[in-house]
């Protein structure tokens, strides 16, 4: 099975919101030596995103993004152990990431694909969850020192917190400290520009290679 096909398997099994298939997909792909990340990239997280946009749409509801997400964890969580062997550690570690879903957002399979990705690129990466106060990503900011710290939101109603934390972040006088990162389904570069991050991140190995370049 080439790297195609056991990306539409995944693509098809998390549209149907298949979890045995998921993980067969993800399995298959690992025994056969596909790319794993090519397998995430377009299989994984395209259907992700196209079911996303049917929820935007109105086409689909909160319990197929439940059903659908859940699908897609079971299989990334097998490749996981696969994929982070290709990252580095120890010495060779460009710095840590602090990364969460902002305040208010409860989605969390595209920023946990970031993590693994940048995982993959060499980065000690924090993943502080979903749905982290503003008040908490600050307090991690100052214990873990971080190089980079980034938020995702996938609504219009929480993206506006990832302004309040560039705020947060100048108030208590580490914004200089750090650089931020901010992606999600309705956040732009127009956006990013608007508030004041570093770095806009289209998807998560655009999110990985942006930050690698911008560590270096």
């Amino acid at each position: 099975m080439t790297s195609e096909e056991a990306a539409k398997m995944a693509y098809e099994a998390v549209m149907k919101y298949d979890v045995k298939g998921s993980k067969a997909a993800a399995q298959k792909a690992i025994d056969e030596g596909d790319d794993l990340v090519y397998v995430i990239d377009n299989g994984f997280t395209k259907a992700i995103q196209e079911i996303g946009d049917l929820f935007s749409q109105k086409k689909l509801f909160l319990p197929h993004i439940m059903a659908a997400a859940g699908a897609m964890t079971a299989g990334v969580e097998v490749l996981t152990p696969e994929i982070e062997k290709a990252g580095m550690t120890g010495a060779d570690s460009k710095g840590t990431v602090l990364i969460c879903s902002i305040e208010g957002d409860i989605h969390s399979i595209g920023k946990d694909i970031c993590a693994i990705m940048l995982k993959v690129k060499g980065f000690d990466v924090n993943n502080l969850g979903r749905d982290v106060p503003i008040v908490d990503i600050v307090a991690a900011c100052k214990k873990y020192k971080p190089k980079v710290v980034g938020t995702s939101a996938l609504m219009t109603s929480t993206m506006v917190h990832q302004k309040t934390l560039e705020k947060k972040l100048v108030e208590a006088g580490i914004r200089g400290e750090l650089l931020t990162n901010v992606g999600g389904a309705p956040v732009t570069q127009q956006w990013a520009d608007e508030i004041g991050a570093d770095i806009y991140s289209e998807n998560a190995n655009d999110c990985a290679d942006k930050l690698s370049a911008a560590v270096e």
